[in-house]
């Protein structure tokens, strides 16, 4: 996002806030940021939207910051749109691009399940924006930006909530946000232990292992796998559907893959409608011979 932000012209500031996060700020600096402005408090530990609405409203208001990009996450959403509230500002979100053009900022939405891509703009200042998760590669700047602390000031019914506990998903591998090669699994499958199939196929490629919603739902696996529009979206090099239909739901958190395969019995299965490389038979079958040469080769 800093990257993106940075190709636009004019100037680019990163925004750091949390607890024992001050030493994250040089590598802001390094992809685009010319300043680094930090709240690095201990009210801000727990991932709790509130505070940050308050710390980053602070930094908008008194350095008069025009636009406030985020990168998609559910925290990210929550603070997205507190902030557009607090400050009466426009929120534009799913996002997949951004341009300027003489302070005319435009962006870039995927509208009617994604079926279309819209222009998108902001009646006045500031202009808050979400973007799709992978929309952009980072590149590293010539010279690293510098570094500002702030105190942040927050509001009394802003520390009224308390994070008693919070669970996390047992994982194994890369998260499917950051996997080059993800191979997901549907209800195609049949049964959730046969799960145990993309999971052998997923590691031998050295990537990640997603789902879709409807097993999600059926508990066949945990839901910080779900890629999809109630889930996450992931824009990975390869992308292996492993029984799945292809539904609008989940073409949605997928199709900026960079290559599709999809694996179905089904011929008429809409995911072959837009992969990039379909092979129509049973999964079964082809998933563990596929999983035997991939480890052959890598011998």
């Amino acid at each position: 996002m800093l990257s993106k932000a940075a190709s636009l012209g004019g100037e680019v500031a990163g925004v750091i806030v949390g607890s024992g996060v001050e030493s994250l700020a040089p590598e802001a600096g390094k992809y685009g940021a010319a300043t680094v402005y930090v709240a690095d408090d201990r009210r801000l530990e727990a991932p709790l939207p509130q505070p940050r609405v308050d710390a980053i409203a602070q930094l908008v208001e008194e350095k008069e910051i025009e636009t406030v990009l985020f990168a998609q996450s559910i925290l990210a959403a929550d603070v997205a749109s507190a902030l557009a509230a607090r400050l009466e500002a426009g929120l534009n979100w799913q996002l997949t691009d951004i341009s300027s053009d003489g302070g005319d900022v435009t962006g870039k939405q995927s509208a009617l399940g994604d079926s279309v891509v819209v222009d998108v703009g902001w009646r006045s200042t500031p202009r808050i924006g979400l973007f799709r998760a992978g929309a952009f590669d980072p590149t590293e700047q010539a010279a690293a930006g510098s570094v500002e602390t702030f105190e942040p000031q927050l509001r009394e019914h802003s520390l009224a909530a308390e994070m008693v506990e919070q669970a996390h998903a047992e994982e194994s591998g890369p998260s499917i946000e950051d996997a080059n090669v993800i191979v997901a699994g549907g209800r195609g499958l049949g049964a959730p232990e046969k799960f145990a199939l993309v999971e052998g196929l997923a590691k031998a490629l050295g990537g990640a292992v997603a789902a879709t919603r409807a097993v999600v739902d059926a508990g066949w696996y945990p839901y910080s796998a779900q890629v999809g529009q109630t889930g996450k979206s992931v824009s990975p090099t390869l992308y292996i559907a492993c029984g799945i239909s292809g539904a609008i739901q989940h073409k949605v958190g997928m199709q900026s893959s960079k290559t599709i395969v999809a694996i179905n019995k089904d011929p008429n299965a809409p995911i072959f409608e837009f992969a990039d490389l379909g092979v129509v038979g049973d999964l079964h079958s082809i998933v563990p011979k596929l999983t035997e040469l991939v480890r052959a080769r890598r011998a």
